[in-house]
């Protein structure tokens, strides 16, 4: 929490002075009753002290003065809020790799139905678009509200050779140009790749373009570092780039993720969901504090009545 004018704080003092005169006051009236009668005597002659209830009105009455003084200040606050429109890529690595089985039924199946999840779960006024990645990078499914029609292009992609992460990022920004170019909302690229940048432009040059562009871009290590695929009789190991890609994600300040597994990798999607769907913004909340401040006020005044019939 932050304050617009932090030097009303300085009213705190006062409020702590008139605790310190609370307690003394308190302190000097019990000192005058054990002065002028012995204890005995006072359990026979005094009604019943009300106990804890005694201070209670007067100690929520001091919470809010407390309160009150914090609203005077403007305190400010970060809030989640739900953003009003966006642009998203899906960058989906299609090649041959993705046929290794270290994630069952194989990395392909997986990634599409985790792909097809997120795409429906971002909220509907959100334009979603789809880049299929091998030795080229192709838009498959151009950036629009229409959500099912990038579902459908991710449940029809196909295998093929090579990985060109670079190019993925690239083509995806120019995809994200054709949206509203006078006014452009936030966008984002998830690109998702078990491999390393084996054909077109690269991985370092495509993020100096993103940096410039002001679009983050998230990316998803997948597949463990023991998967391998058949190609023509040989095992050929294909792990993902963690590093390429981990430096991707951080030049261009979005999010790295490793994924191992069908729930892994879902999880990633969900945090991407959650992540990409909201924003945080600086908001003052001196009308909610000074109500805070208002309700201490009236339960001191109703505890007052109902125990003492007199406020406080």
């Amino acid at each position: 929490m932050r304050f617009e004018q932090p030097l009303w704080l300085w009213l705190l003092v006062l409020v702590a002075a008139l605790v310190a005169a609370y307690l003394i006051a308190q302190r000097r009236r019990t000192k005058y009753a054990v002065r002028f009668a012995t204890l005995p005597m006072l359990e026979k002659v005094a009604p019943n002290r009300p106990g804890w209830r005694r201070h209670a009105p007067a100690a929520a009455f001091l919470a809010a003065l407390t309160v009150l003084t914090i609203a005077i200040a403007r305190p400010v606050a970060d809030i989640r809020v739900p953003r009003e429109r966006a642009t998203v890529l899906v960058a989906m690595d299609v090649s041959n790799s993705m046929a290794a089985t270290d994630v069952a039924p194989n990395r392909f199946e997986v990634a599409q139905q985790a792909a097809t999840q997120f795409v429906q779960d971002l909220p509907e006024q959100f334009n979603v678009g789809l880049v299929s990645f091998a030795q080229t990078a192709t838009v498959v499914a151009p950036p629009s509200t229409n959500h099912q029609a990038t579902v459908d292009a991710i449940n029809s992609l196909q295998l093929s050779n090579a990985t060109a992460i670079g190019d993925a990022v690239l083509t995806s920004l120019q995809a994200v140009r054709t949206i509203d170019p006078d006014d452009p909302p936030p966008s984002r690229i998830v690109l998702l790749s078990d491999g390393g940048n084996t054909s077109g432009s690269p991985v370092d040059e495509a993020a100096q373009a993103a940096v410039q562009a002001g679009v983050p871009v998230s990316t998803i290590a997948y597949g463990t570092p023991e998967g391998t695929v058949n190609i023509d009789g040989r095992e050929i190991p294909v792990p993902a780039d963690t590093q390429a890609l981990e430096r991707l994600a951080d030049t261009t300040k979005g999010s790295f993720y490793e994924a191992e597994s069908d729930e892994q990798l879902r999880d990633v999607y969900s945090d991407l969901q959650s992540s990409i769907g909201w924003t945080t913004e600086s908001r003052e909340i001196t009308n909610l504090v000074a109500g805070i401040a208002l309700a201490a006020a009236l339960l001191a005044a109703l505890a007052s009545l109902l125990w003492f019939s007199r406020l406080p």
